[in-house]
């Protein structure tokens, strides 16, 4: 079932949005040659606990031990930070999160370069973000969910990449997961009809080569069957009747 959010429950989420964005700013500062996601985990939940109220959205969550998700490479989401796990020049890492506040959640994740990347990686950052901009845009009352997935689509298989079919974006509030899910492709008004109070978590993942996936022995780490680079970039996004609303907004600065 899909819900419309009153203007509190908005809000809330509003502010956990606002953590959140600080906390990936944080953790991205801290990505780096030599340092492990283990080590990136910890900051981030270190800095979350430290608003009162506040909590990592993903420990615990289908008993996923970590508050990140820290995928590096042709991981394409849900790796488990580990100690084992270095960060290496030239790599990039998916960082995933989320924050819950007052019962109510937002979610939203990035992908940095570790030190020196190439310029074919720079691209493929570059074209999933704007596959996430372009799906935010169509994120309006009277579109369908058909028009942002269509969007992303569009954006990252006209730039040669290609998009991942079996992970979708998805509805978000009192439980994490929610109702409509949102693929990143499809047809243009086709799927349910956006509303004003809607919330939706909208997250192309684009991979360099072949749209295939598997999952690790793990039973979370999800990567590119051909083993090609992929990005992943997110957003929680309000249906506001003058167009979407990004509660988990880039902040102007890193947070102390």
């Amino acid at each position: 079932m899909i819900t419309i959010k009153s203007a509190r429950e908005i809000e809330t989420m509003a502010a956990a949005g606002k953590i959140l964005a600080d906390t990936l700013a944080l953790v991205v500062s801290h990505a780096a040659p030599g340092v492990s996601t283990a080590q990136l985990d910890e900051v981030a939940e270190d800095f979350i606990r430290s608003h009162p109220g506040a909590r990592p959205s993903f420990k615990g969550l289908y008993d996923f031990p970590a508050s990140l998700c820290t995928s590096i490479n042709q991981e394409i989401v849900h790796g488990i930070p580990s100690k084992e796990r270095v960060l290496e020049d030239g790599d990039i890492v998916s960082i995933d999160c989320g924050v819950c506040l007052e019962g109510l959640h937002a979610d939203s994740a990035t992908t940095a370069a570790v030190g020196e990347v190439g310029e074919d990686v720079q691209r493929l950052l570059r074209v999933t973000q704007e596959a996430l901009g372009a799906g935010i845009r169509q994120a309006v009352t009277g579109n369908h969910v058909g028009d942002i997935g269509h969007a992303v689509q569009t954006v990252a298989e006209g730039a040669g990449y290609s998009v991942v079919r079996e992970l979708v974006g998805h509805g978000i509030g009192t439980s994490f997961h929610e109702e409509p899910q949102i693929p990143n492709y499809g047809r243009p008004k086709r799927g349910p009809r956006l509303q004003v109070g809607m919330t939706l978590a909208i997250e192309p993942m684009v991979n360099r080569g072949r749209p295939e996936i598997r999952t690790l022995d793990d039973k979370w780490t999800v990567v590119t069957l051909d083993g090609s680079l992929s990005a992943h970039f997110e957003h929680t996004v309000v249906i506001e009747s003058d167009g979407p609303r990004i509660i988990t907004p880039v902040p102007a600065t890193t947070p102390a």
